[in-house]
């Protein structure tokens, strides 16, 4: 992308940040519920609506708290990732967002 470019979607940069846990899946006719905890010791932060990576797969999270997120995926999402088979309990690589990890620091600086 272009710094005068039009700036749109999520930024993955393919980092792993931090590995958490499937909690659960609910299938909701056709799309799935996933909510993931995390060690918030770690540092890291989930930003509502913001962009998480989950195993490589750039999603919008929410049910933002300090240590868990929910991402909704849809039929197509779940058929062509590994979302398909992931199961409860399993861990899974995240990539948080940068723009919240850089407000994070920069505010974190401030104090």
């Amino acid at each position: 992308m272009m710094a005068n470019s039009r700036f749109d979607g999520h930024i993955v940069q393919g980092h792993v940040d931090q590995v958490g846990v499937c909690n659960s899946i609910e299938d909701k006719n056709g799309s799935w519920l996933f909510d993931f905890e995390y060690d918030a010791l770690a540092g890291n932060v989930t930003v509502e609506k913001g962009s998480i990576a989950v195993n490589g797969v750039s999603l919008t999270c929410f049910n933002s708290k300090a240590n868990k997120f929910t991402v909704a995926i849809i039929p197509y999402t779940f058929e062509n990732t590994n979302f398909h088979q992931l199961k409860k309990g399993e861990s899974v690589n995240l990539e948080f967002d940068i723009i919240g990890k850089y407000v994070k620091r920069l505010v974190g600086e401030q104090r």
